[in-house]
C-alpha cells in the first residue's frame, strides 16, 4: 500500500522528474535519505521508473479499427510491433481495437483480414494527456509544491533534436534520473554539454519525463474512452473544463464524426455510470457520447 509521502513522491516526478533528491526533500519537508529510500523501494516494490521521451514531432491520428472478437487481439498485436505507434488497447468487448499512430499517413498495413472497419481521426489539439500527468496519480502536492519544482520553460525553441541526441535519448530512455556523469559517459559529452543540452530541450519541451509504476497500485478498473460531440464554438471551453476532471487520463480534440476524445478512469462501473450521468452530463454543450469500454492496455507509451 502506498501511503501519503509515497503519492506525493510520484507526484513531485511527475512534475519534475529529474528534479535532485535533495530538491524533493525540501519540497516535500523530509530528509533527502528518505526521499532515496522511499524512491528504491518504489522502484523494487512498485515498478516506479522515469523515462525520458522526446516529444512526439508529426501528426497523432487516433485509429478506431472493428474487427471480429476472435482475431481483436492478432490485430492489437500487430498494431503494438508497429514502431509508429505509441497507444494500443481493445475495447467494446473484444470488438474495437484502438491505437495512436504517429505520421503523415495513417494507414494500416500488415494487419489480419478480419478487420471489418477503420477510422483515423486527426489529433488537433491535446488538452490532457503525454506530458501532463494524470489526477489520479498526481493529486498529492499543493500548488506551492508543484511551482517550486516545475523546471523552467521558454518559448524558444533553440535547437531542434538532432540525429547527435540520440545517445543522450537513449540513455534517459532507459531511466530518465540517470546521472549526469553516466549521461557524458553515454553521449562522449562533457558534463557541462550534457547539463546544457538537456536543460534546453527540457525547457523547450523537445522532451518530456513520464512516470511508471505499477497500475494496480494507481488506476482505477472501470475504463473507458468517451467520444464525444461538442458544439464547435464551445468546443475549447468545454476541453478545458474536461482536462480537470480527476476522472480523466486523456482529452484530445480530434476530427471526424464526434469531435472530443477523453479516457475515462474510474473505480468501478457504477462511479463510471456516475460520471457520465452526473459530472459530465451536466456540462450544457456536450450533445453525444459514445462510451467504449477498455478491456486492456496493449501498449502504452514506448
Amino acid at each position: 500500500m502506498l501511503d501519503d509521502l509515497d503519492r506525493a513522491l510520484v507526484h513531485a516526478l511527475h512534475v519534475n522528474g529529474r528534479a535532485p533528491f535533495n530538491w524533493l526533500g525540501a519540497v516535500l519537508g523530509v530528509s533527502t535519505q528518505t526521499v532515496i529510500r522511499r524512491y528504491r523501494r518504489l522502484r523494487a516494490e512498485a515498478g516506479l521508473r522515469v523515462v525520458g521521451r522526446p516529444d512526439a514531432g508529426g501528426p497523432r491520428w487516433l485509429t478506431r479499427v472493428t474487427a471480429d472478437p476472435a482475431t481483436a487481439g492478432d490485430v492489437a498485436g500487430s498494431l503494438a510491433r508497429r514502431a509508429d505507434t505509441s497507444w494500443v488497447k481493445t475495447a467494446s468487448g473484444g470488438t474495437e481495437v484502438f491505437a495512436v499512430v504517429t505520421g503523415d499517413s495513417p494507414v494500416l498495413q500488415h494487419v489480419p483480414s478480419s478487420i471489418t472497419a477503420v477510422s483515423a481521426h486527426l489529433v488537433l489539439n491535446t488538452y490532457l494527456g503525454g506530458p501532463t500527468a494524470w489526477h489520479g496519480r498526481a493529486n498529492a502536492l499543493a500548488r506551492k509544491q508543484i511551482v517550486a519544482l516545475s523546471p523552467p520553460r521558454t518559448d524558444d525553441p533553440g535547437r531542434p533534436l538532432a540525429d547527435t541526441d540520440a545517445p543522450l535519448l537513449a540513455a534517459l530512455a532507459e531511466d530518465g534520473r540517470t546521472g549526469q556523469a553516466a549521461l557524458a559517459e553515454a553521449t562522449g559529452w562533457s558534463p557541462v554539454t550534457v547539463a546544457r543540452r538537456l536543460n534546453a530541450l527540457q525547457a523547450a519541451g523537445a522532451i518530456f519525463f513520464d512516470v511508471r509504476v505499477d497500475p494496480d497500485l494507481f488506476e482505477p478498473t472501470a475504463h473507458a474512452l468517451l467520444w464525444m460531440s461538442v458544439a464547435p464554438a464551445h468546443l475549447d471551453a468545454v476541453a478545458k473544463t474536461l482536462a480537470e476532471h480527476e476522472e480523466l487520463a486523456v482529452v484530445v480534440a480530434t476530427t471526424g464524426p464526434t469531435n472530443l476524445c477523453a479516457q475515462a478512469l474510474c473505480p468501478t462501473p457504477a462511479a463510471l455510470h456516475r460520471y457520465l450521468t452526473e459530472r459530465l452530463g451536466a456540462l450544457e454543450h456536450v450533445h453525444a457520447v459514445q462510451t467504449s469500454p477498455v478491456l486492456r492496455t496493449v501498449k502504452a507509451l514506448d
